[in-house]
């Protein structure tokens, strides 16, 4: 059984569901969807991280920022972040994936998120003089969770357009505003942007959770022949 993911780390509300509860159980995915916002289908909010935790994994990347160790790009896409492996902090993320986003993930996602058992972690960083945006893109992922960790920042919004392989993929349906210990969760293949910010810098932790079972599945096959 893996361990627990620090309770005393998580926002109040989603401590209390995960406390209240048993794990996977149908009466903890019922008090998971009470806890979640749907401010647009497919996309969910919820409060995930207390702010001392947001504050804590902020001074470790600032530790390691100071430290002169070499940093991989977390994607093909942000040239400013960390691959949080880099700084072992793999074990960690292991355990909120296996016991928290699993969790989350089948509450939003019941086939793609059904089985979450591995993940892309990673840290992106926004401001005006290195990235401030994002254009439109998908995710080499079934679900993605993004929470804002902090600092002061205006603007710096995520849009949402629709799925990949549906009409209207491109429209317009969302605009989600960052507040810290706040996390999104979608599916990887919304097609989603960050907008780019006007003043100070944004840190995100992105989960990129992958579903083996789903992905060996024939409605996935299907989906990829529609890209």
């Amino acid at each position: 059984r893996a361990a627990e993911f620090p309770r005393e780390w998580l926002a109040s509300p989603l401590r209390e569901v995960l406390t209240r509860h048993v794990n996977g159980s149908e009466a903890n995915l019922h008090a998971l969807r009470k806890l979640l916002a749907q401010p647009a289908p497919g996309v969910f909010v919820l409060p995930l991280f207390s702010r001392a935790f947001c504050d804590m994994l902020l001074a470790e990347l600032d530790a390691y920022d100071a430290s002169g160790l070499p940093t991989t790009r977390p994607n093909s896409m942000n040239r400013y972040g960390l691959i949080l492996n880099d700084i072992g902090l793999e074990p960690l993320m292991d355990t909120l994936v296996a016991t928290v986003f699993r969790h989350i993930g089948r509450a939003c996602f019941p086939i793609e998120g059904g089985s979450l058992d591995r993940h892309h972690t990673f840290i992106v960083r926004y401001s005006a003089d290195k990235d401030a945006g994002l254009d439109m893109h998908t995710d080499n992922s079934e679900v993605t969770f993004n929470v804002c960790l902090g600092r002061d920042f205006r603007a710096a919004g995520l849009t949402f357009c629709g799925e990949m392989g549906a009409p209207k993929h491109r429209h317009f349906s969302h605009r989600h505003e960052h507040s810290v210990g706040n996390c999104v969760v979608h599916l990887g293949r919304r097609r989603h942007g960050a907008d780019d910010i006007t003043d100070g810098e944004r840190v995100n932790l992105i989960v990129w959770c992958h579903n083996r079972a789903y992905r060996a599945s024939s409605a996935y096959l299907d989906l990829q022949q529609q890209r």
